[in-house]
């Protein structure tokens, strides 16, 4: 360890954390990871609160034939194989003929993005087909529901470049309950928020040095793991002050908000849909953009949806009563006024508030798909180097990302 206790810091211990300090025990080097919060595993955290298991962050293994943490996942089911989409055309759901319909538009729209020159890079909807009926709704999907930002924000050449296929795996103990079990017996130290990091490598500092209310502590080298959203808000003041092109790659990756809803059904009522089905409504001009849901995952009594993008920050900002009552009205403008004997308890996620996080996961801004390779390139001689799934140019905004992402930073 040529005098320096440990080899490496990490800071920060979710995926991208605690693959970092998996691949460094693997190699013989020593390594603690400085944890801000009370657990691990970062945006991916199951609860049970509402009785069987329920990701609040990370639900899915997508692309799971090439995801790195299939090694690893328990019991499980490819959610594509047991999904029926139904969506809700305003007075009644869509008949198959119209689902068939708006299936194809979906297509359609997608194979022009495909089809489209990624130079010079714009935004995904500067890429986009002409306007049709269904097109308000797929954009709305695309965009804030799936990658938590409006299309209009989003970088072409980054949407293509990380759009993911199936399968898309569900564990049954979540995601949530996945990462903490590979982060078993790692030198994890919780509550030891870093709110400066000396890279400097000054004559008798050593590599870097970590502070915080806690104390310090010296290494050789640091990995730093927190999200872009921790990174903007200067929660962490680097000395020296990081280069140019860094601190530009951060602005171009700005973190994007997909808030959770779940409620606990009080009866026996399942509103006429299966396990594993979703449901969304179509968009309606004039009036708020709708939320997604996801019914009975499991044969468990819970519902969870998703909204995203604008509405999602604005919610966030109100608070998780006002976010309950849209995430009721939206159940309610599907269902009608039996939903109000099916919702009982409800959990709210903070994602968009909670200081350790401050969003979801990243996109790319027009622009800025080069940006996560950048922010990737070690510093200071290699004293400093960034991971998670900012990082990683194919699989962003997920945990395969930053677990490749943590991988790469420890090699």
């Amino acid at each position: 360890m040529h005098g320096l206790d440990p080899d490496v810091l990490i800071i920060g211990a979710g995926c991208a954390g605690i693959a970092a300090a998996r691949a460094l025990i693997a190699r013989g080097q020593s390594c603690v990871v400085l944890e801000a919060g009370a657990r691990v595993g970062g945006r991916a955290f199951t609860t049970r609160a509402l009785g069987a298991p329920l990701d609040l962050g990370a639900t899915w293994l997508h692309q799971a034939h090439d995801n790195p943490l299939t090694a690893f996942v328990g019991e499980h089911l490819d959610h594509d194989t047991v999904r029926e989409r139904h969506l809700h055309l305003g007075d009644r759901f869509a008949t198959r003929a119209e689902f068939a319909e708006y299936w194809r538009a979906h297509r359609a729209f997608e194979d022009a993005l495909e089809a489209a020159p990624l130079t010079p890079d714009r935004s995904v909807m500067g890429a986009a087909p002409e306007a049709g009926p269904w097109d308000a709704t797929i954009a709305h999907w695309l965009g804030s529901q799936i990658n938590a930002m409006e299309l209009t924000g989003i970088s072409l050449e980054d949407y293509v470049k990380t759009d993911l296929d199936g399968p898309n795996l569900l564990p049954r103990e979540g995601v949530g309950g996945l990462v903490p079990r590979l982060a078993e017996g790692l030198p994890i130290r919780l509550n030891h928020a870093v709110t400066q990091l000396d890279w400097s490598g000054r004559k008798g500092q050593g590599g870097v040095v970590a502070r915080g209310a806690w104390g310090e502590m010296r290494a050789g080298r640091a990995i730093v793991t927190v999200s872009n959203g921790v990174l903007a808000a200067g929660s962490i003041a680097f000395t020296p002050e990081l280069p140019a092109a860094t601190r530009a790659a951060i602005a171009g990756l700005p973190m994007g908000l997909l808030t959770k809803i779940a409620f606990r059904a009080k009866g026996a009522d399942r509103l006429g849909i299966a396990p594993f089905h979703t449901a969304r409504r179509a968009v309606t001009p004039g009036a708020e953009p709708p939320m997604s849901w996801i019914f009975w995952p499991f044969g468990a009594d819970h519902i969870f949806g998703f909204v995203g993008g604008a509405r999602a920050w604005d919610l966030s900002r109100q608070g998780p009563v006002a976010t309950e009552a849209a995430a009721r009205a939206d159940l309610a403008a599907m269902f009608g006024p039996r939903v109000d004997a099916v919702l009982g308890e409800c959990l709210v996620t903070d994602w968009g508030e909670n200081p350790l996080f401050r969003g979801s996961y990243t996109h790319a801004r027009p622009g800025h798909h080069a940006s996560r390779d950048t922010l990737a390139t070690p510093l200071g001689d290699g004293r400093l180097r960034f991971a998670g799934e900012a990082c990683h140019s194919r699989f962003a905004g997920t945990i395969a990302g930053a677990w490749l992402s943590g991988e790469s930073a420890a090699a």
